[in-house]
């Protein structure tokens, strides 16, 4: 069985189910606060989770609506957002993902290296890892965010990027996905991936055949199911299946 060197975590929707009663309630927040009418309810902001990062988001949806946002106001509506999601992580509105912990934990323990890709930026990674565990970095060896890069996903830069802090061989590194741009971006850079569907992605349903394998959640009290890939012994993705999907792909 090959040994697994590296796993790359994606943060919304992989990590923590951040996007619907995280960032979704935060940014209507700063809109309230700063004077914008809008209101993103949860259809709405499922269709603007395909344009990956906050900034690039909002920036669509004024030039959508007709609106002008200038550099200064795009600023003060970034800093409330981030203030709000803050507070609301505080609040325990934001949870792990089922076996998340679990995995955390198994992959430090084996040596494995572990970094966060994400296209959110550094300061909503940091909010989150101190509110949800009271660390900084925790078994994390490094990121990339939506700061150290030109491209957001799905352009293969940000996992790119990552390989190449890391040192690590694509053939020996994993991706967890739960998302198409997320899934796209990985792949691209020649990266295996595990995907965790999102609910709120609905482009995601024709790109799953590219994952490597597909599970609704990495196991924890309830055991995780399969809908693609090998199965997953005890209803658990564990370091033993991430190096079983290296092989399979290998072969």
């Amino acid at each position: 069985m090959s040994r697994l060197q590296a796993v790359f975590w994606d943060v919304d929707g992989t990590l923590a189910d951040t996007e619907m009663d995280g960032h979704r309630v935060a940014y209507n927040r700063a809109f309230a606060e700063l004077g914008v009418d809008w209101h993103w309810d949860q259809g709405l902001y499922a269709e603007l989770l395909t344009i990956p990062g906050g900034t690039a988001r909002m920036q669509r949806y004024a030039q959508r609506r007709s609106v002008l946002l200038t550099s200064d106001r795009l600023k003060r509506l970034r800093e409330a957002k981030q203030r709000h999601y803050l507070a609301l992580i505080r609040s325990g509105a934001v949870q792990w993902r089922p076996g998340v912990l679990r995995l955390l934990k198994e992959l430090q323990q084996a040596g494995v290296q572990q970094w966060i890709v994400t296209s959110s930026g550094l300061a909503s990674v940091q909010a989150l890892l101190d509110g949800l565990h009271g660390f900084s970095t925790g078994p994390f060896r490094g990121w990339v965010t939506a700061d150290d890069v030109r491209c957001s996903k799905p352009d293969p830069e940000p996992y790119q990027l990552g390989l190449r802090r890391s040192g690590v061989d694509p053939n020996a590194a994993i991706a967890l996905e739960d998302s198409a741009q997320g899934l796209r971006s990985a792949r691209a850079a020649g990266l295996r991936c595990l995907l965790t569907p999102s609910p709120w992605d609905p482009e995601l349903p024709a790109e799953v055949g590219a994952a490597t394998a597909v599970v609704d959640h990495f196991g924890a009290d309830t055991p995780c199911r399969v809908h693609v890939g090998p199965p997953c012994e005890g209803g658990q993705v564990t370091l033993k299946y991430l190096e079983m999907l290296l092989d399979l792909e290998q072969g």
